[in-house]
């Protein structure tokens, strides 16, 4: 059955058919105009596991995902599609997790790589377990986007878009990340992890490409971040939480901070979007929740005002999704990626 016959039969109004692809669509990654990676992996996190589970989550909370998007009518007949998830990244996971958890645990009593060969042998494990993932996710991404696809990655931990990234810098002589999150994730190799979930934008500004990072949200930093942040020469903006707050409580609407928050961008963007940095009810299970952050149509609207400055969204992440006893988590997940690959589409004219 082509694309269009498979348009012509699917009814949107129906309930998720789970033999379909994800939100019950009907469409291959080959006849998708958005192809979601998934990747399940959250060897270092730093506080709660269960991250690495995210990508199957929010794939079964899809179905409940009603279709109709308030912005584009039929959206859903541009195609989304999830690609397969890989058993080999998710049986990798399990088992560097573990030797991450033992690093750890040894830092926690003091111990130290640096004097102990057994313990920098498991670091050093987990380091080379990170750039094997880095490397898989940029050819599978690559392998999409040379298709004419779009890409959104849907993690695992916040570490997980590193290949991505480096696969849009081949791509695009110069691009933005607008970063939705609590945490600044700047840190130097966070508890010695090369590629920590806590290191992922000090990573990502080592790409000479990466002409700007700005951060939304942030309010769980250290002093570290911030000397990062105010040494950077402009190249990162941050709005922290506390600051976009005050200034709501002097006044000022989400609107113009929205608009404010646009002004730092180029031309081309990249979302990278930490489920953490929603308020945390919408989000409890989540990996390391903060209190405070954005609510969920707010954080959209963010999104929104992007694409209607006339910027283009060149590819997008949602990271941190962890399941919990129940489908909330990945519910607001699901509901989240499908806006926003909507509206990734919508800024490159996939509408028109």
């Amino acid at each position: 059955m082509s694309k269009a016959e498979k348009i012509a039969a699917f009814d949107p109004n129906s309930l998720g058919d789970r033999s379909n692809n994800i939100y019950g669509l009907p469409f291959t990654c080959e006849e998708a105009e958005v192809v979601i990676v998934p990747v399940p992996w959250d060897v270092t996190v730093s506080y709660s596991d269960g991250t690495s589970k995210g990508p199957q989550a929010v794939f079964d909370a899809s179905m409940q995902v009603d279709l109709y998007d308030p912005l584009v009518k039929d959206a859903w007949k541009l195609g989304l599609a999830m690609d397969e998830i890989s058993e080999e990244i998710s049986v990798q996971a399990e088992n560097l997790r573990e030797i991450a958890k033992s690093c750890i645990d040894a830092l926690e009593e003091g111990e130290s790589p640096e004097k102990d060969d057994d313990l920098k042998k498991l670091w050093n494990e987990v380091n080379a377990g990170s750039r094997w993932l880095n490397a898989k996710v940029k050819t599978r991404c690559n392998e999409w986007m040379s298709k004419g696809k779009l890409v959104a990655l849907l993690g695992g931990d916040h570490s997980t878009p590193l290949g991505l990234m480096e696969a849009l810098a081949e791509k695009h002589a110069s691009f933005a990340i607008l970063q939705l999150d609590a945490h600044a994730d700047l840190r130097d190799a966070y508890e010695g992890f090369d590629y920590s979930h806590a290191s992922i934008m000090f990573n990502a500004l080592r790409i000479p490409q990466v002409s700007k990072l700005v951060q939304v949200g942030i309010r769980d930093y250290c002093q570290a971040e911030v000397d990062i942040i105010d040494s950077s020469k402009g190249r990162i903006k941050t709005f922290f939480d506390r600051d976009l707050k005050q200034a709501q409580y002097e006044g000022a609407s989400w609107g113009e901070q929205c608009r404010s928050i646009v002004s730092e961008l180029p031309d081309n963007v990249y979302i990278s979007f930490d489920i953490d940095g929603l308020d945390p009810k919408l989000c409890p299970h989540t990996g390391t929740p903060v209190a405070g952050g954005m609510e969920f149509e707010q954080a959209l609207y963010l999104i929104q005002q992007v694409v209607q400055s006339g910027k283009k969204i060149i590819a997008l992440d949602l990271n941190e999704v962890t399941p919990g006893e129940d489908e909330w988590d990945a519910n607001v997940g699901a509901r989240l990626l499908f806006r926003m690959c909507n509206m990734m589409a919508m800024s490159q004219g996939k509408f028109q």
